[in-house]
């Protein structure tokens, strides 16, 4: 029994118990309400319509959306590393640029698309939701993590005549990383989540989430929940990438854990 406990702490079997347990689950319900089907399709039904829709439509579309996802991604990653480095060198700054930061996640994100979109076009308005939906969370990681440098560390730099820049240099920036990539981490998703919504409100013609829209019109939900379940995976793919880059690059993250 405590082996098995064990066994389930792993993240990858954990993941995998809970990944079959919903398909299970999903299965089930489907089965047991057969009058529900046309809105709630089983898996074999979602499997059937991907291999209809084929390459020939699936690539399109998700190389699209991976285009502009990774722009936004990599334009609002970038600002608000930017603005965190600055906030370290210049701390006074902290509290203006915090608060610009909310003030980005609070925009409502499906209200100043329409207006982006007249604005910039479909494809730019694309791109800025996404970078929208990343910069807070990489902001205020980035943030903390270059603040939780140890006193101590700091002191034993300056005793050894380190000035402001050693210690920035030399600790706060190695003590931000591991927090860095959590948020890059969980970055991924809400890039492509914000580049899905803005395909979806229109100025478009290919994409995700223009895909996801033709489903829904067209009243196709097997190929709406096979385009949802892509989404998923293409988010955890992005999400365990930046994961490994992350360990590869924090491997003292590693030891701590070990202790």
């Amino acid at each position: 029994m405590r082996r098995a406990r064990d066994l389930l702490r792993r993240p990858w079997l954990g993941g995998t118990v809970g990944i079959v347990a919903l398909l299970a689950i999903w299965w089930a319900l489907t089965v047991a309400n057969p009058s529900a089907q046309r809105a709630f399709p089983t898996p074999p039904a979602v499997v059937h319509a991907a291999i209809s829709d084929g390459w020939a439509f699936y690539w399109p579309n998700v190389s699209d959306t991976l285009a502009r996802a990774g722009q936004g991604y990599l334009w609002g990653n970038l600002l608000a590393l930017v603005l965190a480095s600055v906030v370290l060198v210049v701390p006074k700054l902290e509290t203006v640029i915090t608060q610009f930061g909310v003030i980005a996640s609070c925009l409502p994100v499906t209200a100043i698309g329409p207006i982006l979109m007249l604005i910039v076009g479909g494809p730019t308005s694309s791109v800025f939701l996404a970078g929208l939906l990343v910069f807070f969370t990489t902001l205020v990681g980035a943030i903390m993590g270059m603040k939780s440098a140890s006193r101590s560390s700091l002191e034993l730099v300056a005793s050894y005549g380190g000035g402001r820049w050693t210690r920035i240099r030399k600790v706060q920036l190695f003590s931000a990383l591991p927090a860095v990539f959590t948020a890059l981490k969980v970055a991924v998703p809400l890039a492509l989540l914000g580049a899905i919504v803005g395909e979806y409100l229109g100025g478009i013609d290919r994409g995700i989430g223009v895909a996801i829209s033709v489903a829904q019109r067209e009243v196709m939900p097997a190929r709406l929940w096979a385009l949802s379940i892509l989404v998923g995976l293409i988010s955890l793919t992005g999400y365990g990438i930046v994961g490994l880059i992350g360990r590869l690059c924090t491997p003292w993250t590693r030891t701590e854990a070990t202790r």
